[in-house]
């Protein structure tokens, strides 16, 4: 099959991987560009087959629900050679490893895919469920927990180490079958069960980090009925007593009066009572802070755990910043440019900033020419856009709305949208000052470069007392005119200092 197009609007020279994840619910094929630090998809499809169904009660996965997962496996076979994929990793869980035909299952369904299929034990699959919340957020502390259809794999995770993990029989699916209808005989069940963990964190809260699309669908609840700014799930924070608040509201619901609930799928609607059950026998039993939602699972940390260490410390906000701008920047050189020439403002003449704050700033410069494409009277509108719904990781909301702000300022938009004014609702007062002077010293630096690299590095500014001084070349004095003049006033008028300009020897 010819490929040859297959880097169109792409990263070259990346050979596309994919995961194929048969889980006791769903089968999910989600094909990558690339097995890289901030893997983007090209294609992502789940189908709900329900392997896990009857299991706990007959010991077998229904023929049906075979069925459906092996034409699915071999549509998902097909894509995949369409798509170019050269290396797939194919994991199966909970009902395939505890059914009675969950062998048989595996060798057919391995015949379907074209491709073999490792069935994970239970402590590998906690493990990798740590490595995908590691890969998104690399700072986490606490526990992670990952709800399949057919278990829950809590484990410890510490900034980047992995510590004791178990494996329990509490997936919806599942406890759909053991209670048999009765929440009262779940949630004995789900205590039971819970008593044979011992490795919780004593003493100071932690924050747990939920996994899986069922705990996804709560929290979209939570985002909606508290009109939240952003969509993006990944690093939601819920205070665990709203959490608790949250789960005692859906766990009483009827599948029919769930199914009305915005952002509620039907299908989650069956799982979505044993799972708010299930998580708020978590929280009431140990002292977490924060429910913290990760987007990435058992899939991202397959792929997370093939890269080498090196890349694995790499920053996945920034990787990402630098794949956006290799793709949709007029000049990726520029880009770059952008992190030094705004560093002499804020490293080396004196106005503060931290570790954490340098590291959006310099995403925000990466990113802050993604729009150009637009019509002018839109770029900065669609640059909001992108980057508040940007597949980021490694960032919290607040970041993200840092990033969003500063490349829709840039662009000299002041209109009033809506999404940029709910944005800074995000933002302490700090932050948002920060905002301003980025993307005033942003527009500085276009008006004089014109996107194109070369310039900025022959230019130079700083602070001194009380002005703003901005050096040119002899050469590139012309390019110094009203647009330049102005756009200098501004940013100096927000660091409280007089601009002058000279000539730089």
């Amino acid at each position: 099959m010819d490929n040859r197009w297959r880097y169109d609007g792409r990263i070259a020279d990346l050979e596309p991987v994919s995961i194929v994840d048969i889980g006791s619910n769903s089968v999910r094929f989600v094909a990558y560009e690339g097995a890289r630090r901030a893997p983007t998809p090209v294609y992502n499809e789940k189908v709900l087959c329900g392997l896990g169904r009857g299991v706990a009660t007959t010991g077998m996965m229904q023929q049906s629900s075979i069925d459906h997962a092996l034409t699915t496996l071999s549509r998902f076979n097909i894509l995949n050679q369409h798509l170019g994929v050269r290396k797939t990793y194919a994991i199966a869980t909970a009902a395939a490893r505890d059914a009675k035909n969950g062998r048989a299952f595996i060798k057919a369904a391995a015949r379907a895919l074209d491709t073999p299929i490792s069935v994970l034990s239970g402590k590998k699959e906690a493990k990798y469920a740590a490595y995908g919340v590691m890969s998104a957020i690399p700072d986490a502390r606490g526990v992670a927990g990952d709800l399949g259809g057919g278990s829950l794999e809590l484990v410890q995770i510490d900034n980047g180490k992995i510590g004791a993990g178990i494996t329990l029989p509490l997936g919806p699916l599942l406890l759909a079958d053991i209670a048999g209808g009765s929440m009262a005989k779940a949630a004995e069940f789900i205590e039971d069960q819970l008593d044979r963990v011992d490795f919780m964190p004593d003493g100071e809260a932690f924050d747990f980090y939920a996994i899986g699309g069922t705990w996804r669908n709560l929290a979209r609840v939570h985002m909606v009925a508290n009109n939240y700014p952003l969509n993006v799930l990944n690093n939601y924070v819920i205070p665990a007593d709203e959490a608790r608040d949250l789960n005692k509201i859906i766990s009483n619901q009827s599948q029919s009066s769930l199914r009305q609930i915005e952002h509620v799928s039907s299908a989650r609607a069956e799982t979505l009572p044993l799972g708010a059950k299930v998580l708020d026998a978590i929280l009431a039993r140990n002292n977490i802070k924060n429910l913290v939602i990760s987007s990435n699972g058992v899939r991202e940390g397959v792929l997370y755990s093939k890269l080498s260490k090196k890349e694995r410390r790499q920053d996945p906000l920034l990787a990402a910043c630098d794949d956006l701008a290799v793709l949709r920047s007029r000049s990726y050189e520029h880009m770059n440019e952008l992190v030094a020439w705004t560093d002499q403002l804020f490293k080396k003449h004196g106005l503060e900033e931290s570790k954490a704050e340098r590291r959006l700033r310099h995403a925000a410069c990466l990113v802050a020419d993604i729009g150009w494409r637009a019509h002018s009277d839109y770029r900065g509108e669609q640059s909001l856009n992108i980057i508040a719904n940007a597949a980021f990781s490694n960032i919290d909301h607040a970041g993200r709305a840092f990033i969003a702000l500063s490349v829709f300022h840039r662009h000299g938009s002041n209109k009033k949208v809506q999404l940029s004014l709910r944005l800074k609702e995000l933002l302490d007062e700090r932050a948002l000052q920060r905002v301003f002077i980025t993307s005033a010293a942003l527009r500085v630096a276009y008006s004089l470069s014109g996107a194109m690299p070369g310039i900025l590095p022959k230019i130079s500014l700083k602070t001194k007392d009380v002005s703003l001084i901005m050096k040119v070349p002899k050469m590139f004095q012309p390019l110094v005119g009203h647009t330049v003049e102005r756009r200098l006033a501004s940013l100096a008028k927000l660091l409280d200092c007089t601009p002058e300009i000279g000539t730089k020897k």
